[in-house]
């Protein structure tokens, strides 16, 4: 189908495409658009609809466990965000002709990828509360700049889910912010959260531009509007002074402040991002196991949707 698609566009679609995305219009559903700007809104807008359900996951699993009502019911509407994003996200890929089985079949068998970060594990309260102020803070980096992108149904989407990660990257803040001037103890659960999710938080925002293969198409059409390492510097220059402020110590023995202003980060590891990526370090077993756990555990309302559906076609049959 692709190839078909491929075979029939013109110099001029392309053409008048391209002028469309330099004027800054909008693409939406039903207009003319390359089968490659297809393909890679379609890549691009599931994987981040599995990051959002995936990443309920780590989460999830410390709302039985929070230190208070309050905190508890933050972490609750929280994690229901997560999945409201995770709809609007695969109803804009579908917008583009791929069906929710697709997608969801494509996580499940393992042939679709999420972020890396939702693979590492959460081992105290703190990790919850430095989950919201890292993880939370560089994807509404990215997501900021996404509410800008070509294709009109993504541009939407991010708008309110923006609005929402704002506030979990405040809750996370404010937990960490708390606990880094608190009793000792809490003090070093918030340091010790900040050493295992700093790194993982850098790497979440991509590989260095020189190997990151799609960038260039994506930002050519208008899709992708900074790349990941002017992504990135923009997350450290805003977090590293709050986080300093707090009292609390970056571990990178080489961050710096250069003669511009900006923070200069060490040597990533991106041997260990690869191979998270990959599955071969991390949960990708157990996140994948439990989204099908729960896939299989919801097909009594798949079946039920499909029976009053058909019930409701019968019906007007009548």
């Amino acid at each position: 189908m692709t190839l078909q698609m491929e075979q029939i566009e013109t110099a001029e679609q392309h053409a008048a495409f391209n002028a469309r995305i330099a004027r800054g219009e909008k693409i939406e559903p039903g207009d003319w658009m390359p089968a490659e700007y297809r393909r890679q809104l379609i890549r691009m807008i599931s994987q981040h609809a599995h990051s959002e359900v995936v990443g309920m996951l780590p989460e999830g699993e410390w709302i039985t466990r929070a230190p208070s009502l309050r905190r508890k019911l933050i972490l609750i509407a929280k994690v229901q965000d997560e999945a409201g994003h995770g709809q609007y996200l695969y109803h804009a890929a579908e917008t583009l002709g791929a069906t929710r089985e697709e997608m969801l079949d494509a996580l499940l068998e393992g042939r679709a990828k999420y972020s890396s970060i939702f693979n590492y594990p959460t081992q105290n309260w703190a990790d919850v509360g430095m989950i919201g102020w890292l993880v939370d803070g560089a994807a509404i980096k990215n997501q900021t700049m996404l509410a800008g992108c070509s294709y009109g149904p993504y541009s939407r989407a991010m708008v309110r889910i923006c609005s929402e990660e704002t506030f979990h990257h405040k809750q996370g803040k404010e937990m960490i912010v708390a606990y880094a001037g608190g009793t000792p103890e809490q003090r070093q659960m918030a340091q010790d959260a900040l050493n295992r999710w700093w790194w993982p938080a850098l790497m979440m925002l991509g590989p260095h531009d020189a190997d990151s293969p799609n960038t260039g198409a994506l930002a050519g059409w208008g899709i992708k509007l900074k790349t990941n390492d002017e992504v990135r510097q923009e997350f450290i220059n805003e977090h590293v002074p709050e986080l300093l402020e707090a009292g609390l110590t970056i571990p990178d023995p080489d961050l710096h402040q250069d003669a511009d202003g900006n923070w200069r980060h060490g040597p990533i590891n991106w041997d260990e991002f690869w191979a998270v990526v990959k599955g071969k370090q991390g949960l990708n077993k157990e996140r994948l196991g439990a989204r099908r756990q729960a896939h299989e555990d919801g097909a009594w309302v798949r079946e039920a949707m499909e029976a009053y559906s058909a019930r409701q076609v019968a019906q007007a049959a009548d």
